[in-house]
């Protein structure tokens, strides 16, 4: 590990950065690094503006995202190298205000039905009942699930905070099956790892967009589909019903 990196590292860890956060900030910095060849602590001004534009232009990020991107360099040279920062010289972009894609009742339904194995088909299940973010379920603990209350205890979610989410009978079922097919009911994850989901750590967020990709396909959806698009019906269910 590098000073530089080892230094980032203790300061996003210091502020209690979620862990997502500190992997997308530090590669990020070490992505700006290597498009100029040079340690990153040598870069200035001019490469921030350059590597801004080459995130526009040529790799055709979104507004969204290059936001991102120049958060985690601003942490970078305020906190890291207690160097000054000029929003008005690396202002962020205007993003651009899109309504979120949302399915129909039977899209999602056949979106479900279309699962890959039947443990994409609950993860799936889960997300479209309770609208959790793809982190908050990779992250569920067999424990988390309470049938006496009906609610499953999301831990450390947005913004670190936790909360309870409804527990349908019928997704409660579905777990249940979900967890006499587990090989291994010594894991504490409620979705383990690996191929065989016997490890003792949980999937990663591939694994969620991996599954609603290869659903949406195979049911034959036109949208862009993608774990938050169930979230945006959890949404829409609880606002319309």
């Amino acid at each position: 590990m590098t000073r530089l990196r080892k230094m980032m590292l203790e300061e996003l860890q210091r502020r209690n950065f979620s862990e997502h956060t500190i992997r997308y900030y530090i590669r990020t910095v070490e992505d700006f690094a290597r498009q100029f060849n040079r340690p990153p602590d040598r870069l200035g001004l001019q490469h921030i503006r350059e590597y801004q534009a080459e995130l526009f232009q040529k790799q055709k990020l979104s507004a969204g995202t290059v936001t991102n991107r120049l958060a985690a360099l601003r942490f970078f040279y305020i906190k890291t190298l207690k160097k000054p920062w000029s929003i008005a010289e690396t202002p962020y972009p205007k993003k651009s205000h899109r309504l979120p894609t949302i399915l129909s009742q039977e899209e999602v339904a056949r979106l479900i039905d279309a699962a890959l194995t039947p443990f994409h088909r609950t993860l799936l299940m889960t997300l479209y009942a309770t609208g959790l973010r793809c982190a908050e379920l990779t992250h569920l603990k067999v424990s988390d699930v309470d049938s006496k209350r009906m609610v499953i205890h999301v831990h450390g979610g947005k913004n670190r905070k936790d909360r309870d989410v409804m527990l349908s009978p019928k997704l409660l079922d579905e777990l249940r099956k979900h967890w006499r097919r587990l090989r291994q009911k010594t894991s504490d994850w409620l979705f383990p790892g690996n191929r065989w989901h016997t490890a003792d750590y949980p999937i990663d967020e591939k694994t969620p967009r991996h599954a609603c990709q290869g659903a949406a396909r195979r049911a034959g959806l036109r949208h862009a589909i993608h774990p938050h698009t169930l979230r945006h019906y959890s949404a829409f269910l609880t606002i319309t019903e």
